[in-house]
């Protein structure tokens, strides 16, 4: 008895995830310049000295400023009226916390390739 010769694999499926992902990561990418216009634009009416929650928030959209600014829209990502030492301690928080979420999924995820690829081989 013979055998049918394997399949190929189809290229299909893989052209489709890379499709999704490519939208996927630009519906992210926008929904989140979006999100640093708005809060930067909320954040820069309020005329008080800035404090530790604002470093927060200032350190935590620090990151995915960049894109808004390479269009030309201008964010505030530091507040020259702050409270000082409370002010950059939230700031640093507000990075750390904000790169500690985006490189920890990063690395997961190439963990995670990484180990699907060892039990596939």
């Amino acid at each position: 008895m013979t055998q049918a010769p394997a399949k190929a694999p189809s290229r299909a499926p893989l052209l489709l995830r890379i499709l999704l992902r490519t939208l996927t990561l630009a519906a992210v990418a926008i929904t989140l310049g979006w999100v640093v216009q708005r809060s930067s634009a909320l954040l820069d009416r309020d005329a008080s000295p800035a404090g530790f929650a604002r470093g927060m928030l200032h350190g935590a959209i620090m990151p995915m400023a960049m894109p808004n600014l390479l269009i030309g829209q201008d964010v505030t990502i530091y507040a020259p009226n702050n409270t000082g030492r409370l002010y950059k301690l939230g700031y640093a928080a507000g990075v750390n916390g904000c790169g500690l979420l985006f490189f920890g999924y990063f690395f997961w995820r190439v963990n995670r390739t990484r180990k699907e690829l060892q039990a596939a081989a």
